[in-house]
């Protein structure tokens, strides 16, 4: 019964206002235990009166099945107000563990809400891989001091923000999984912390989701803008630029995640803020990364042309570190932008629920956005030829030392 209440919770979540369906859910538990103490308790061996979190229960006699109507908090309850759910009253006045119910939506629906449900440990999955390969490339860049250069600072500024991005997508489910649970609101005091605490701090995590998000974008620009400067200009000052670079990569998610902010707050500020309710307010967050992709993508045009002329010169050799980085950004502008371009214009709330194109939309974003950071730390540290040479290094001088009598 606990499964069946949270998967119901989980499609709500995905269709429906989570507000006016937990209302109506507190109304009818409310009702429910009204009922538990206006009527006398039934005397002799019964199955005791409950609510499972789902439907309201009375007593049940030993070897009978209990039939009670379908709870009237469904969003589909004009559908099945008719219907009915079973339970079975055990001999030794136990409730049976399962029921049979007449009150779930179509077919359709059932199965949708189960591909989301796995959709969401897949991207969990994704998303706890990225963090811990992030925290560990961080790590190693920060300990070698030989790697502190410019390119790897920008390496593990752009790790950072993959990294607040996995950490406020991980609190943000964990929150709202706290809201959406209907066994968080068993007693007041818990239904008060539910209610105030829980649901700021769950928007906090989404405001820092949406932030870092941007910043992943806008270092991957970094990145681009830092590989076409190192290959067309000869002499730079690359401690100047990288004011610069921190101003792109941590300023100008600000210029647009503060207006965000303020509409949400004034015009949309249910829930966790994360529904679209109004999607003009949601390209306020859309269009700078769709402008970072645009910029990228001639950027990403641009450096193939220099590099073919360069290597067609005998300016530049396959073994050059330009070259290696070149191969790296290479391969992260495209990958981490295409699919954001393909489905820029198939948002959710446009296209039909439960609908191919919407299921496809939703398996490719969710993988590719999770699987990002894990990607990113490959190619630009567990992969880097420098990184692998100090590491090599480190491990023969700790294995000289421990030898040593």
């Amino acid at each position: 019964m606990m499964l069946q209440a949270l998967l119901f919770f989980l499609k709500v979540f995905s269709t429906n206002s989570l507000e006016l369906v937990k209302e109506k859910w507190s109304s009818y538990k409310n009702q429910c235990l009204d009922y538990f103490n206006t009527t006398p308790s039934s005397t002799g061996l019964v199955c005791n009166r409950t609510f499972d979190l789902y439907a309201c229960w009375p007593d049940g006699l030993p070897g009978t099945t209990v039939n009670v109507s379908c709870p009237w908090f469904l969003p589909w309850y004009r559908k099945v107000q008719q219907g009915m759910v079973y339970r079975l009253c055990k001999e030794d006045g136990q409730w049976a563990k399962k029921n049979t119910s007449e009150c779930e939506d179509d077919p359709g629906e059932q199965q949708y809400g189960r591909l989301l449900s796995q959709l969401r440990i897949m991207y969990t999955v994704g998303y706890s891989l990225s963090l811990g390969a992030l925290l560990l490339a961080l790590g190693i860049l920060i300990t070698f001091r030989k790697l502190h250069c410019m390119r790897n600072n920008i390496h593990m500024n752009l790790f950072a923000s993959f990294i607040l991005r996995a950490v406020s997508i991980l609190v943000k489910d964990a929150l709202l999984t706290l809201t959406l649970d209907p066994r968080s609101n068993s007693d007041t005091r818990t239904q008060a912390w539910v209610s105030i605490p829980a649901v700021m701090w769950c928007r906090s995590a989404m405001v820092m989701m949406q932030y870092s998000v941007m910043a992943n974008n806008y270092w991957l620009l970094v990145e681009g803008i830092y590989l076409h400067s190192l290959l067309v200009i000869t002499v730079f000052s690359e401690r100047r630029y990288f004011f610069i670079y921190l101003a792109i990569g941590w300023g100008a998610p600000l210029i647009f995640v503060v207006p965000w902010i303020t509409v949400k707050y004034l015009y949309e500020n249910e829930e966790c803020w994360e529904r679209n309710i109004n999607m003009g307010y949601w390209w306020i967050i859309r269009s700078p990364i769709l402008f970072a992709y645009l910029i990228n993508f001639f950027i990403f045009i641009r450096i193939i042309k220099i590099l073919m002329s360069k290597l067609r010169a005998h300016q530049m050799r396959y073994t050059d570190y330009k070259f290696r980085l070149a191969k790296s950004t290479l391969t992260l502008i495209p990958l981490l932008g295409i699919h954001a371009i393909l489905f820029t214009f198939v948002i959710d709330e446009s296209v039909p629920k439960g609908s191919m194109l919407r299921l496809i939309r939703l398996f490719f974003d969710l993988l590719f956005n999770s699987f990002q950071g894990l990607l990113v730390a490959i190619l630009y540290c567990f992969v880097n030829k420098e990184v692998s040479q100090m590491w090599l290094m480190y491990t023969s001088s700790t294995t000289i030392v421990s030898s040593r009598p």
